[in-house]
C-alpha cells in the first residue's frame, strides 16, 4: 500500500459565478453583504476576473507528484484538498479512507504555520480520516532544506531591477497573510515564523536593510496583525527610501493576494508617494520547489 499525501490549499473561485458561494464559506455559511461582495469582485475584475490560483495549485499538485515519483518511485498517491472550494478536504480525506489507505501525510502549501490556518485543515483532515489512518502533519516548512535559498535567489533577482545607484536607499519587506490580532493571546507563534523565515532570507540574499510587513487582512471589525504593507510602505519613503523589493514570503503562488494586493494596491500606493516597487516572482511550479516539498513529506514520511 502506497503512503498518501493529502495535499491542501485555501482555494479559490473558478468562475465569476461561484465567488459568492466560495465568500459564503469564508464567512462559514454567512452570506456577505452587497457591498463585500461587490469589493471581492471588483478585486477578482481588476486581476481578469478569476483568480489563476486553481490552476497553480493543480500544477504544484502534479509537481508534488512528479518529484516524489522521480525520488521514491511507487512509494505515494498524492491527491489535492481544499480549505473553501471543491474538491473539499474532507471530500479528499474521505477517498483516501474509502480506498484503504492506512497512512496519510498532510501538507498544507503555506511555508508558515497558525492556529487559524494550517491547524484548521490538519484538525478537519484528521477528523474525517478517523482513527484507522495514521496521519501525519507536517506544520510549518519554511526552514525545509533550500526554500529559504530559493527565496533568496529570488529577491536577488529582483535587487537586479534596482538601478545601482540606489541599491543603498533600497529595502526588502518580507510579507504574509495578516491574522487577527486575538491569536496572540493563546501564544501562536505565526508572526515569529514570519520574521525568522525573513531574517534568514536577507542573510542568504546578503541583504542588510529589511523589514516584515503584513497584508490582505481581512474586512472585519477585529484588530488584524499589523503593521500592514501600505502604511510601510509610506514609512519607508518617509525615511528617505527610494526603492522596495516585495517578497509575499508567506505565499507560494500567484494569486489574489500578490496580484491585487501587492500588484495593483501596493503599486498604486508605490507610484503615489513616487517609490519604485518591484515584487518577487511567485514560487509557483519551479521545479526546485516542488523537489523541496516533495523532499519534506519524504522526511515526513
Amino acid at each position: 500500500m502506497k503512503t498518501g499525501v493529502l495535499v491542501m490549499a485555501y482555494g479559490t473561485p473558478t468562475t465569476p459565478d461561484d465567488v459568492e458561494a466560495y465568500y459564503t464559506r469564508i464567512r462559514h455559511g454567512h452570506a456577505p453583504t452587497a457591498a463585500l461582495l461587490s469589493d471581492l469582485v471588483r478585486r477578482y475584475n481588476a486581476i481578469g476576473g478569476t483568480s489563476p490560483l486553481a490552476q497553480r495549485t493543480a500544477d504544484q499538485v502534479e509537481g508534488i507528484a512528479r518529484a516524489l515519483e522521480a525520488l521514491s518511485p511507487d512509494t505515494f498517491d498524492v491527491r489535492f484538498g481544499s480549505k473553501y472550494e471543491p474538491p473539499m478536504l474532507e471530500e479528499t480525506a474521505e477517498s483516501f479512507r474509502g480506498d484503504g489507505f492506512t497512512k496519510v501525510i498532510g501538507l498544507v502549501l503555506a511555508p508558515h504555520s497558525s492556529s487559524m490556518s494550517t491547524v484548521q485543515y490538519m484538525e478537519r483532515a484528521r477528523a474525517t480520516l478517523g482513527e484507522g489512518v495514521e496521519f501525519v502533519e507536517i506544520g510549518e516548512w519554511y526552514e525545509a532544506p533550500g526554500f529559504l535559498e530559493l527565496i533568496a535567489s529570488r529577491v536577488n533577482e529582483a535587487l537586479a531591477r534596482v538601478p545601482h545607484e540606489r541599491l543603498d536607499s533600497t529595502e526588502v519587506i518580507f510579507s504574509a497573510h495578516s491574522l487577527p490580532e486575538r491569536i496572540l493571546a493563546d501564544g501562536d507563534n505565526y508572526p515569529m515564523q514570519l520574521r525568522e523565515s525573513a531574517e534568514s532570507a536577507a542573510r542568504l540574499a546578503g541583504v542588510r536593510a529589511w523589514d516584515v510587513a503584513w497584508q490582505s487582512a481581512g474586512r472585519t471589525a477585529d484588530p488584524w496583525i499589523g503593521p500592514d504593507i501600505l502604511r510601510v510602505l509610506r514609512d519607508k519613503k518617509a525615511a528617505g527610501v527610494t526603492d522596495v523589493v516585495s517578497c509575499p514570503i508567506g505565499f507560494v503562488a500567484d494569486h489574489l493576494e500578490v496580484l491585487f494586493d501587492i500588484d495593483i494596491e501596493a503599486l498604486g500606493v508605490a507610484n503615489e508617494i513616487g517609490l519604485n516597487l518591484i515584487r518577487t516572482r511567485s514560487l509557483n511550479d519551479d521545479h526546485a520547489f516542488m523537489e523541496i516539498l516533495a523532499n519534506v513529506i519524504r522526511s515526513a514520511a
